[in-house]
């Protein structure tokens, strides 16, 4: 999208001094010039325009009020000057992914007293031997150059992960928790065996009690089948019942016997 449409779709039918921050990232400057922008909005305290493909800022519009300037992926490789003359309370710049490549080339922010941050991430200059100490030199109103300041102390703004607390803090409680999982797992598995083995002892006592049921009532079946016996002796006749008790016990009916004698 072409950046003077973006700006009318930013806009959203404001006036242009209505507006504090504008982003208009990833759209297409003209001939890497910027195009739409004027000192119309006179308001502006933030400004984004990152990788719009931008070869100068020389048509940048005087905006007194500009603090914080983002840059950051174009094709800058000089005429800051300009950004001295318009843009005079700025505090904060990135110029990072730009073609920036010696020292003397940031000569010109030197004239914004209020500049107390500078990025300058992947621009060639940061290979320069003892770039860090050149550039707070250069300019010594800076407090952060590429986040840290001269003493190597980060930027209290910057995101605390960065420095690896966040990380060794969390790998801590990470390792805490693991051993507490580990706890919980090995109370679980003895409650487990602890089941089991009451489980087992239910079991046992569930069959010693079917094995006594059965006992009870083998008993009960030859108890009755006696006593079906004995009611079947007492239906039959005296003599009868009388000769099948001696028979039971192995000897002879007197009567039997008599009539062997006869005979």
């Amino acid at each position: 999208m072409e950046m003077k449409k973006r700006l009318t779709l930013e806009l959203r039918n404001k006036k242009p001094g209505e507006v504090k921050e504008l982003v208009l990232d990833n759209c297409r400057s003209d001939d890497g010039k910027i195009v739409g922008l004027s000192s119309d909005f006179e308001n502006l305290e933030f400004l984004s325009m990152i990788n719009i493909n931008l070869l100068s800022v020389s048509n940048l519009p005087k905006l007194n009020k500009l603090r914080k300037l983002e840059l950051s992926d174009n094709r800058i490789s000089g005429g800051l000057e300009v950004l001295a003359e318009r843009t005079p309370n700025l505090t904060h710049l990135n110029l990072s992914g730009n073609k920036i490549k010696d020292i003397n080339t940031l000569e010109p922010l030197k004239k914004l007293p209020n500049l107390h941050s500078l990025d300058l991430f992947n621009c060639e200059v940061t290979m320069l031997i003892n770039y860090r100490e050149s550039v707070f030199t250069l300019l010594p109103q800076l407090t952060y150059l590429d986040g840290f300041d001269a003493d190597d102390q980060e930027a209290p703004d910057s995101d605390p992960e960065a420095d690896g607390d966040g990380l060794e803090d969390e790998y801590e409680n990470g390792e805490e928790g693991e051993e507490e999982d580990d706890d919980d797992e090995e109370d679980d598995l003895d409650e487990e065996v602890i089941d089991d083995e009451d489980d087992e002892d239910d079991d046992l006592e569930g069959e010693e009690e079917e094995d006594g049921v059965d006992d009870e009532e083998e008993d009960e079946e030859e108890d009755g089948e006696e006593d079906e016996e004995d009611e079947a002796d007492d239906d039959l006749p005296r003599g009868e019942k009388r000769k099948r008790n001696l028979e039971d016990e192995g000897e002879e009916d007197p009567e039997d016997e008599e009539d062997d004698e006869d005979d």
